[in-house]
């Protein structure tokens, strides 16, 4: 298919998709004459890319066109509707046209529904951070894609280091393929421990230390989460997310429940061998205190979409919810 569709937040990933297709369409020799970006910003982008995707290449191979975050995925004047439906299907061979977005095109469009017909649409979603079973198997994908051998706990360490960061991942594994570029041997831990450039705070640590009533330590991490210009609402968001998946658990515990496959199934985890750690980490919490977690996150998220302070409105939450589960 010679038109296609790219959105999601993983930008990352979502413009490393936009170059594979790009080395597979374009002959080298010829790409400066046949590649064209054409950016938001530039008036009636979305017409130029039609006009240009009707164009045939010059010289050998084929021509590729790329409409960044084109306006009519939210909203589409009844002229651009008319032209998409009167180029789409006459788009030749010759020409690859790409679109790409942060968000999902809205399907009440008549321009959505005309690319649903014509192009293969495809999701670059981010994962979310507190699903680390989701970030092992991106990690497993990716050391496969670029030849990276690691042992198990050098594999557990990097999606630790690196979290749902698909931009950091690749420098980091594109590093680690340089170093051991003359060894057929797993990396061992200490070895990328070395190698890898981490930091020792993120949501998810701040989740724990806040779990444990670790008031000193998990203020330190607000502050230097937000010093990374870590956005607040990622913050919270992972905050809901690590809370009811421990939320889960221990309800689930309470009601009897044994089977960590039942129980990973129902709280959406991954992988039913880390129920038995989420336990652990739960031991304490009872139900009662991990039902008053939401209200406190709903208000925080609240807050912050409201406008407000963040780090004054993050720094307040999170001493109620340490005070709440210690």
């Amino acid at each position: 298919m010679s038109i296609h569709v790219y959105w999601g937040e993983d930008d990352f990933a979502r413009d490393r998709a936009v170059l594979a297709l790009k080395e597979k369409t374009l002959n080298p020799d010829w790409a400066g004459f046949n590649f064209d970006r054409i950016p938001a910003d530039q008036p009636d982008g979305a017409l130029a890319a039609l006009t240009q995707a009707m164009t045939p290449p010059f010289g050998l191979g084929q021509r590729l066109v790329w409409l960044v975050d084109p306006p009519f995925f939210q909203q589409c004047p009844e002229g651009v509707s008319e032209e998409l439906a009167r180029s789409l299907p006459q788009i030749p061979d010759t020409t690859v046209l790409v679109m790409t977005h942060t968000t999902k095109p809205n399907g009440r469009l008549k321009s959505t529904k005309l690319l649903q017909q014509h192009a293969e649409i495809q999701e670059f979603a981010s994962i979310p951070p507190w699903k680390p079973d989701l970030i092992a198997d991106r990690l497993r994908q990716v050391s496969q894609e670029l030849g990276v051998r690691l042992s198990r706990a050098s594999g557990e360490f990097l999606v630790e280091a690196v979290g749902n960061n698909t931009r950091q991942l690749y420098t980091e594994l594109e590093k680690l393929r340089l170093f051991a570029a003359a060894s057929n041997q797993p990396l061992d831990l200490d070895t990328v421990a070395r190698l890898v450039t981490t930091s020792t705070q993120s949501s998810l640590q701040l989740a724990s230390a806040i779990r444990q009533g670790q008031v000193g330590k998990a203020l330190e991490l607000v502050a230097e989460l937000l010093g990374r210009n870590e956005p607040a609402l990622r913050i919270s968001a992972t905050l809901v997310g690590q809370f009811r998946t421990w939320l889960w658990v221990r309800v689930m515990l309470d009601g009897g429940e044994r089977d960590n496959r039942a129980i990973a199934t129902a709280a959406g985890i991954g992988n039913p061998s880390r129920v038995y750690f989420l336990q652990k980490e739960i031991a304490h919490l009872s139900q009662e205190k991990l039902l008053k977690t939401l209200p406190l996150l709903l208000e925080l998220e609240s807050s912050l979409k409201l406008g407000k302070d963040e780090q004054a409105t993050l720094q307040t939450k999170v001493i109620e919810l340490c005070r709440l589960c210690a």
